[in-house]
């Protein structure tokens, strides 16, 4: 099965040359080309497609507005995007919202073949060149809360937060509306997970890990 694409750009000099680009790859067939970011957000609906090619700039509704809709409404369609400049605020807004692919226009076309092929796999290409110390600091925080998501349940990440803030046990239990006891009892399962034993060591994983 080939990996289906919806290619976005407002040029259509550039949705020419990526259609022909991926014409000659037998693995990548493009299912819908937009001129715009309303049009690529129907047409990822659509199609359902396994990658969104999308231009950070676009008319009509902006990029990030794009993958904001696609992140609310939990669409599977992993997305690359391709840029021409270096807008750090952008870039990390981007990746905070869940791409996958970063990708310079002036780089070699073979990059971004290679660089959807990557984002199919489930892997993160970053093109060195267009990411900022600031967006491998982002990243790598997504990446440790992903994992403490994995690792602990949404009320035992909250009570690390309160933890972290330094609330006791029994302010805790207001603010979440549960009992002490019930704290109590969260907090010796995420010692017990994390293999931690005092709270100073609980506030400092959520600093690592960015809780907080």
């Amino acid at each position: 099965m080939p990996i289906t694409l919806v290619i976005a750009d407002d040029h259509p000099l550039i949705l020419d040359a990526m259609e022909n680009l991926f014409r000659l790859e037998k693995d990548l067939k493009v299912v819908a080309r937009c001129l715009d970011g309303d049009e690529a957000l129907k047409a990822v609906r659509r199609h359902k497609p396994d990658i969104l090619v999308l231009d950070i700039q676009m008319p009509a509704k902006d990029s990030l507005v794009v993958l904001r809709e696609m992140r609310k409404e939990q669409l599977p369609t992993r997305v690359v995007v391709l840029t021409a400049t270096l807008d750090e605020e952008g870039l990390t807004e981007a990746v905070r919202l869940g791409v996958r692919g970063l990708v310079l226009k002036e780089l070699a076309p073979k990059l971004l073949v290679q660089c959807i092929r990557k984002v199919h796999a489930g892997e993160l290409w970053l093109e060195k060149r267009s990411v900022s110390s600031a967006l491998e600091r982002l990243l790598q925080r997504e990446t440790a809360r992903n994992e403490a998501a994995q690792l602990l349940s949404p009320r035992e990440i909250e009570i690390i937060k309160q933890v972290a803030a330094g609330l006791r046990n029994m302010e805790i239990g207001k603010k979440l509306f549960i009992s002490e006891g019930t704290v109590k009892m969260h907090l010796h399962n995420i010692y017990q997970k994390l293999g931690v034993d005092s709270r100073t060591k609980l506030a400092r994983y959520a600093q690592e890990k960015g809780l907080v």
